[in-house]
């Protein structure tokens, strides 16, 4: 007989919307119970692993493979996990493990503007959300307090109390495009950030490692490990290498208990009173639509039939450039700051939304790279790498994608060691992102001429990157027709699940997703707990 498992809430995955309402929730006393795919690595076997990588502009390579819980891999080679159905490939990157992929991101944790919670009504495109900025601003700033974030006061996002902490220190590449671009009506920001600037809950402060991604190597950047070490410290159970497989509902359609397979595919049941799925926005969707009963035939919480669709991220192209000063890029954070004026107005009427970020990432290993390819060896190479590291410089655009219901996951045919199915991906890219990306291409040249460019060198056109904001699938709404979840995140079709994901976010907006995401997984805990849920 298969093993089983209780608990008065049950939380699929233990990334930082789940672990941090498994936390909220574990401090009323209920018990609460993580599953989690993968497996526990500390802080310091990823440093070592990543300082052992022989690729080290492979973000996913310190982050260990697990067979039965496959994540993709695109380097040395594609592993195949996500299946490509087109017609533009979505190479999506995440992590299974304790913590997610929060692992390995750039700690951006900025918030949403009202009107981003508006868009249909107020310029036509796209949907409103169920909830307004309003209704999640005091989450935001529980997230911002657990995270400890800071950032500039005046970032086009209302404030009822001050960021935790005061921003990191200006590096000198962000000084100097902060005063040459303030020359042609551009404002340079330091981007908000979930980045120590002092010592701040028991961690220390930024020491400019430049190593942000794909691990801070000191933990001044806050991550999903943190946030699932917190909800452990708070009593809740945690269960690895767990690979939830099915979600069995009752006569009645209630959840009544998950199943799970460990790496030797034995089965465990796990019953609970409320369960809340917390898995990204591609692992989620996946696990519902594996879910079908005869009750249930398209799969759990999709009478809809709008599990997996309307997927969105952040489609970006870039532009390199020497600048005509030495800003040596490589000291202090990776993403320092960014350009905002262009988030919201009118014109989101008729192309995206985008702000423009400035890298400031060493590039010694980009330019050496180009140049020994370009030939140059000896004394020549030595020269132009020591040149080109002080004044090549790269900035990215960051654009709003709208929800198309044609994007989507859906179930492949291939199966993993466990013999579950892997996601399949379609996705496109409009009219609205492509005349966003011409704006902003505009703006880049600009930014370049202000700047004393020469040897412009922007991505192919038509070439965009994603930027593994994986948001949209399970949308949130008040019509269960058309959305998955309500307004606190609790399925339609089901009234003790609920799902704490970016995967919930009916529009995905110009900022990354994390910040939004954390805050609305403290909403739906707090509203489980004042309903007496838990």
């Amino acid at each position: 007989m298969a093993e089983q498992l209780s608990a008065d809430v049950v939380v699929i995955g233990s990334g930082i919307c789940g672990s941090l309402a498994a936390q909220k929730i574990a401090q009323t006393g209920a018990s609460v119970l993580i599953l989690e795919a993968g497996p526990r690595v500390d802080r310091g076997t990823i440093a070592a692993n990543f300082r052992n990588s022989p690729r080290k502009n492979d973000f996913m390579s310190p982050y260990p493979f697990s067979e039965w819980a496959p994540h993709p891999i695109y380097q040395p080679e594609d592993n195949g996990y996500l299946e490509q159905a087109g017609p533009y490939p979505y190479p999506a990157e995440y992590i299974r493990m304790v913590g997610g992929t929060s692992w390995h991101w750039a700690a951006q944790a900025w918030r949403m503007l009202p009107n981003d919670f508006v868009l249909q009504s107020k310029y036509g495109v796209g949907r409103d959300w169920p909830i307004s900025y309003d209704d999640l601003e005091a989450f935001y700033y529980e997230a911002e307090v657990k995270m400890g974030v800071s950032g500039p006061e005046n970032n086009g996002s209302p404030r009822s109390k001050p960021f935790p902490m005061e921003p990191v220190a200006m590096s000198w590449l962000e000084q100097r495009f902060r005063d040459r671009l303030a020359t042609g009506g551009y404002e340079v920001i330091t981007n908000t950030t979930a980045r120590n600037s002092r010592n701040y809950d028991g961690r220390p402060a930024c020491c400019g490692n430049n190593n942000c991604m794909p691990i801070c190597p000191i933990d001044a950047q806050y991550h999903g490990g943190l946030a699932a070490a917190a909800a452990e410290a708070a009593g809740a159970r945690m269960v690895t290498n767990a690979v939830v497989y099915r979600i069995e509902h009752d006569a009645k359609g209630r959840i009544a208990a998950v199943h799970f397979y460990n790496p030797d595919k034995q089965s465990t049941r796990v019953t609970g009173k409320q369960f809340i799925l917390a898995a990204n926005g591609i692992e989620s969707p996946k696990l519902l639509l594996l879910s079908t009963s005869e009750k249930y035939p398209n799969g759990i919480a999709n009478s809809s039939g709008m599990v997996g669709r309307n997927l969105m991220d952040h489609p970006s192209n870039s532009l390199t450039f020497e600048v005509d000063e030495p800003l040596w890029p490589g000291r202090g954070p990776m993403s320092p700051a960014s350009i905002q004026g262009m988030r919201d107005g009118d014109f989101r009427s008729t192309h995206s939304a985008f702000r423009l970020d400035i890298s400031n990432s060493n590039r010694t290993q980009a330019v050496t790279t180009g140049l020994i390819k370009e030939g140059i060896y000896g004394e020549e190479l030595e020269r132009r790498i020591r040149h080109q590291a002080a004044h090549q410089v790269s900035i990215k655009n960051v654009l709003e994608q709208l929800p198309n219901p044609e994007n989507r996951v859906t179930l492949s045919d291939r199966k993993d060691k466990l013999g579950i199915p892997t996601p399949r991906i379609s996705y496109s890219i409009d009219d609205y992102v492509e005349r966003g990306m011409v704006e902003s291409s505009r703006i880049y040249e600009d930014i370049a001429r202000l700047m004393g460019g020469t040897n412009l060198k922007h991505s192919p056109q038509g070439k965009y990157s994603n930027n593994q904001h994986i948001t949209g699938t399970m949308s949130m709404g008040h019509d269960p027709k058309d959305s998955i979840v309500d307004a606190y995140g609790r399925t339609h079709d089901h009234e003790n699940l609920f799902i704490a994901s970016t995967g919930i976010m009916p529009t995905v907006n110009t900022v990354n997703s994390t910040l939004t995401a954390v805050a609305l997984a403290l909403r739906t805990a707090d509203h489980m707990i004042k309903a007496g849920l838990t």
